[in-house]
């Protein structure tokens, strides 16, 4: 068994227009002086990560890495959830997910695609040069449309969405494989993997791919009224990131797990700061522990309540009260016999 790492946090829902949120400096600075000890760096703000350099640079990901190392940080992963997004969507979401993509390829499906498969490739080689093993993302959505379906399920066009969707994955997939990088799909709503069932659909489909993984956030589970804890129990050799995100599902004489079309904070299940949801956080670092789990505890903050700088505050406390420093013996050792010892 081995100690996770961490605590990491997630830049997404932090970026913003004013310092220190929009440098890569600024930010590392604040989330250093909040005690993090890695950034999950999202690849979709050039200015602050340019992915695209990244791949070609050795001296670009060395810069990174030494700019960060001064305020005692590292890269836990790259995120591209994004893009992972654009490599699968469907035509029903192409005006919703074009706002994604660059405005050169807006309104073109195709062009959109090859963008958005070209930029995990880039971000295969970046994670390499960085030194990383781990990868982000989303698988994006094909069969979405259709997740409760009406008219009945149609298993052709199930069969078909998803052969497509391993279809564009597998060369992506074979592209990690070369750098050494582990592909971890965010079990996610509104992802064609979206639990364990799709997820193993999909990694038939790939082969059993050993870079197809996952990245494991508890809270989408709760909010799909699984079991999250069993769910560690299933996939553990494939889990190779991980969201630390809170959540609770108040049960509603109005609405359920699809959320009635409602703002978050109306909603029967809804996303909260670190200890102020349902998760049970103990046992999942129990879990992860025993199975030797080998990558970061990463904070995802997203809450319909609290400030998001207060969140990420509480959120390292949180996090780094459950890592669980591994013994380096069994506490009954001292009974052994002289045969055991040697």
């Amino acid at each position: 068994m081995r100690t996770i790492k961490g605590p990491g946090i997630f830049l997404a829902q932090f970026i913003g227009g004013q310092s220190p949120f929009n440098t890569l400096d600024g930010l590392a600075q604040w989330a250093a002086g909040l005690g993090y000890k890695a950034i999950q760096m999202p690849c979709n703000h050039a200015s602050l990560f340019d992915v695209e350099q990244a791949a070609v640079s050795q001296t670009y990901c060395d810069d990174i890495r030494g700019m960060l190392a001064q305020h005692g940080l590292t890269i836990s992963e790259l995120s591209t959830h994004l893009e992972g997004q654009l490599v699968a969507v469907h035509p029903t979401y192409d005006d919703a997910f074009d706002g994604f993509a660059p405005q050169a390829v807006r309104g073109n499906p195709q062009a959109r695609q090859a963008w958005a498969t070209r930029t995990l490739h880039q971000a295969a080689a970046a994670s390499q040069k960085l030194g990383l093993t781990a990868h982000a993302t989303f698988s994006g959505s094909l069969a979405w449309p259709y997740f409760y379906p009406w008219p009945p399920h149609n298993a052709q066009r199930f069969a078909e969405a998803f052969q497509e969707l391993a279809d564009r994955w597998r060369p992506i997939l074979d592209g990690f494989d070369e750098q050494g990088v582990d592909v971890c799909f965010e079990i996610h709503p509104g992802e064609d993997l979206h639990d364990g069932i799709t997820f193993e659909r999909f990694l038939a489909l790939v082969d059993n791919h050993p870079r197809c993984n996952m990245l494991y956030d508890p809270s989408h589970l709760l909010l799909q009224q699984m079991d999250y804890l069993g769910f560690i129990d299933a996939y553990h050799s494939r889990i190779k990131a991980f969201h630390v995100k809170d959540a609770e599902y108040r049960a509603s004489s109005r609405s359920g797990v699809y959320g009635g079309y409602q703002p978050w904070i109306d909603r029967a299940g809804r996303f909260r700061s670190l200890g102020d949801g349902q998760v049970d956080f103990k046992t999942i670092f129990s879990k992860l522990t025993q199975y030797d789990y080998p990558g970061w505890a990463v904070l995802e903050w997203e809450c319909c309540l609290k400030d998001a700088e207060t969140g990420a505050r509480e959120g390292r406390e949180f996090i780094q009260r459950h890592i669980i420093p591994v013994s380096s013996h069994a506490f009954d050792d001292f009974a052994a016999g002289d045969e055991v010892r040697k």
